[in-house]
């Protein structure tokens, strides 16, 4: 992978001069990882959150891996130049493809002390142990898919559990513009599930391996015999965390305690406010935020 990004180095004295607290930032291409943010919230409502979408430039899935490693390596400089000492990639795409160089190869050079997450890792092991026929289904972005991150995790913790996994190109862009609830949306949403359930009929246990899919859950579940579960990652993703905070103190303590949050897009406002109400079922202000 190419390593070309000009990264922000006015972190690093940092590393000197003491650790200032700051909230915890959430990061997604999109609107999803609002659905990991309100599970994270329910968990840890003391603490203060920024939540950053890259809008802009959504969708990921779809996208190379130098590019999608590039974008989230932006999101994330622009995260630790707001305060934040933790950030969770609320984005199975940006886990998937760019996670791993940033811990190895970006953080000793922008802050050793600091620390991102993925939701990959946490959901593997959580649904790696639910199954009993050790057959298990994935619903994911193209790029998640084609990553071959969740079989390749899974295989280091549980070798004897096979994952079969499905592209849903059209399942982000019907959430994200609100026709989800949609006949149209039915049809993707049949085709892809059945699929997946034909491909391997011994699955019993589904993965949605994308921080959209819980608003179609519902659909998902009708289309499926009650042996078969499905998983969403939201509260899987919130247990790890509060389980790292408890592992790891020291980053507890430079992580603000108010209660607040604040919302950043890369687009505009107004459609953020508007779209994210379909995740939070709640009204929000947004801020406007550049990356360059």
């Amino acid at each position: 992978m190419k390593k070309n990004v000009k990264t922000n180095t006015c972190l690093i004295p940092l590393q000197g001069l003491g650790v200032v607290p700051g909230p915890i930032g959430i990061f997604d291409s999109g609107y999803g990882g609002l659905t990991i943010l309100e599970k994270i919230r329910t968990e840890l409502p003391e603490y203060d959150f920024v939540y950053l979408g890259d809008n802009a430039r959504t969708p990921y899935g779809t996208r190379s891996f130098d590019v999608v490693y590039k974008y989230t390596l932006e999101c994330v400089t622009k995260l630790f130049e707001m305060g934040c000492q933790l950030v969770v990639l609320a984005c199975n795409t940006a886990s998937a493809k760019a996670l791993r160089t940033i811990q190895q190869h970006d953080l000793p050079l922008l802050d050793a002390n600091r620390r991102v997450l993925g939701v990959i890792r946490p959901t593997v092991e959580a649904v790696g142990a639910m199954t009993k026929s050790k057959h298990i289904g994935l619903l994911a972005t193209t790029g998640t898919v084609q990553s071959n991150s969740y079989p390749l995790e899974i295989q280091k913790l549980y070798n004897d559990v096979i994952v079969t996994s499905e592209a849903c190109p059209m399942w982000v862009p019907l959430i994200e513009n609100n026709e989800y609830l949609s006949k149209g949306a039915d049809y993707f949403i049949r085709k892809n599930v059945l699929h997946l359930i034909e491909s391997d009929a011994q699955i019993d246990t589904i993965m949605l391996g994308c921080t959209h899919y819980p608003l179609l859950e519902d659909k998902i579940k009708s289309l499926l015999s009650e042996r078969i579960q499905v998983v969403s990652q939201g509260e899987i993703v919130a247990r790890s965390l509060v389980d790292y905070l408890q592992r790891h103190p020291e980053m507890d303590e430079r992580c603000t305690k108010n209660g607040s949050i604040r919302y950043f897009t890369t687009e505009s406002v107004e459609k953020f406010a508007s779209s994210a109400s379909v995740f939070l079922n709640d009204e929000i202000q947004a801020e406007h935020i550049d990356l360059g």
